[in-house]
């Protein structure tokens, strides 16, 4: 018995050294694996050469039309041979490659604040329809944070009427809703750049709505009428 003992003592002995023993030490050898778990796999990785194709080019040309993610369709020409100065401005933003404004929400290194084009009743009904269909899950019909997605555990949704918010720059909530923020996805590929914006319009409106206007939001005409009211 003592003899079956002695002999599984060293096997253990020489299994923890040849496991342990060796480490640290370097070696031009490649490694040997248990589970390589497809580590070494025949793939092509972006930006680096291929020798899969002819023109040893591993990234691939988009195939013609093809239109990113987030981004809007190109907007063709009008027939008539006019310049289509009268298309919505709102419309007139559709990619968001490059540094602008628009597409970054910054200028320079700095959040910018103010729409990029003239908010309309189109363009507050358009992102009415937009925060419904991908902020209301969590934020609520009214911004609140109170959405159905926090009774199914999601926590921390931000309430769209804190004063942090309400005093945050535009251009930091477009790049929220682009990029994302703490438990809150991007949105950078399901939402176009213009209606980012549209939606960024309409949440100013839910928080004026919820206290946050004054009578200098009226506009003039509508102003005037009820000042005479109030005489």
């Amino acid at each position: 018995m003592l003899k079956y003992f002695f002999y599984t003592f060293v096997l253990l002995v020489v299994l923890v050294v040849s496991v342990a023993g060796f480490r640290g030490q370097k070696s031009t050898k490649p490694p040997f694996e248990l589970f390589p778990d497809m580590d070494r796999q025949q793939k092509v990785k972006a930006q680096v050469p291929s020798n899969f194709y002819a023109d040893g080019r591993g990234n691939r040309e988009p195939i013609t039309g093809t239109v990113p993610l987030g981004y809007a369709m190109p907007q063709h020409k009008p027939v008539d041979g006019s310049t289509g100065a009268s298309e919505s401005p709102y419309k007139q933003v559709h990619f968001s490659s490059g540094v602008s404004y628009p597409a970054t929400g910054r200028f320079g290194n700095q959040w910018g604040t103010g729409m990029p084009f003239e908010v309309t009743p189109e363009v507050i009904a358009r992102g009415q329809e937009r925060f419904a269909i991908s902020c209301k899950v969590c934020h609520g019909a009214t911004g609140a944070g109170n959405g159905i997605a926090g009774k199914y555990g999601l926590v921390a949704i931000a309430n769209l009427h804190q004063q942090r918010i309400r005093d945050m720059a535009d251009g930091e909530i477009f790049n929220t809703i682009t990029h994302g923020k703490n438990t809150m996805m991007g949105y950078g590929d399901r939402i176009q750049v213009q209606d980012r914006w549209a939606i960024i319009a309409y949440i100013r409106a839910l928080q004026k709505s919820q206290g946050g206007a004054t009578i200098n939001d009226v506009p003039a005409t509508e102003r005037a009428k009820l000042e005479s009211q109030t005489k």
